[in-house]
């Protein structure tokens, strides 16, 4: 099934891309597709820690993804 992938902060600049279309099988849910994450996208793993939102709610791990849904990498952000 087919999900658009938005990434912010540090995950954009380390995939070179905001967005981008993925296909994951069907009964993923949010733990396996960080593994299918960290497989597809090596540079992930310079991340130590990031929040999954699934159509703009952060998600835990047993969340089900579905066909067009849009998850979202939100890397820790600092300031000051």
């Amino acid at each position: 099934m087919k999900i658009t992938l938005l990434l912010f902060g540090a995950a954009t600049d380390l995939l070179g891309t905001s967005e981008t279309t993925l296909e994951v099988p069907n009964n993923t849910n949010i733990a396996s597709f960080k593994s299918l994450l960290q497989e597809k996208f090596v540079a992930l793993y310079k991340l130590n820690s990031y929040a999954i939102a699934v159509n703009e709610t952060y998600a835990n791990d047993s969340v089900l993804l579905k066909e067009n849904d849009t998850v979202a990498i939100i890397p820790p952000v600092s300031g000051g």
